[in-house]
């Protein structure tokens, strides 16, 4: 069950990117997690964009626009070669979507927040990690 928020200034985006950035982040976040491509953990891997509005990000240096992605994952889901991963290609995929190359690379920052287990809940209840696992196997069997 991951949640995914990237920040940005408005305007940031290409039009094409700001079309397509929250689904490809959530398909590269599943990804990293191992989880199946099935409709029910694409239901579960929610992203949020939240747009700046001009001004409201800087730098002590400028106001060139930097890219924040909050990603939230049960604890344990991600192996340190995982984050690694993730951090990688959401990276390239921001970038991307905004239209900038590699020289900008540290416009991009990616942090990872991992819920301890017994602190997120869904449908009502408390979702456990071994739980999501299960499921996760299941749909590959």
């Amino acid at each position: 069950m991951p949640m995914i928020e990237l920040t940005v200034q408005a305007g940031s985006l290409t039009d094409a990117g700001r079309k397509s950035v929250q689904r490809d982040l959530a398909t590269l976040l599943l990804k990293w997690e191992g989880a199946p491509d099935n409709e029910f953990f694409r239901s579960v891997a929610w992203t949020y964009l939240h747009e700046l509005p001009a001004g409201a990000q800087t730098t002590a240096e400028d106001d060139a626009p930097r890219f924040r992605v909050d990603v939230r994952v049960p604890a344990g889901a991600l192996s340190d070669r995982r984050k690694a991963g993730l951090v990688q290609e959401a990276t390239a995929l921001v970038l991307e979507a905004a239209g900038l190359g590699e020289a900008d690379v540290l416009r991009v920052w990616v942090l990872i927040h991992e819920q301890a287990e017994g602190t997120w809940g869904a449908g009502g209840q408390i979702v456990k990690f071994a739980e999501l696992k299960a499921m996760a196997q299941a749909a590959d069997a």
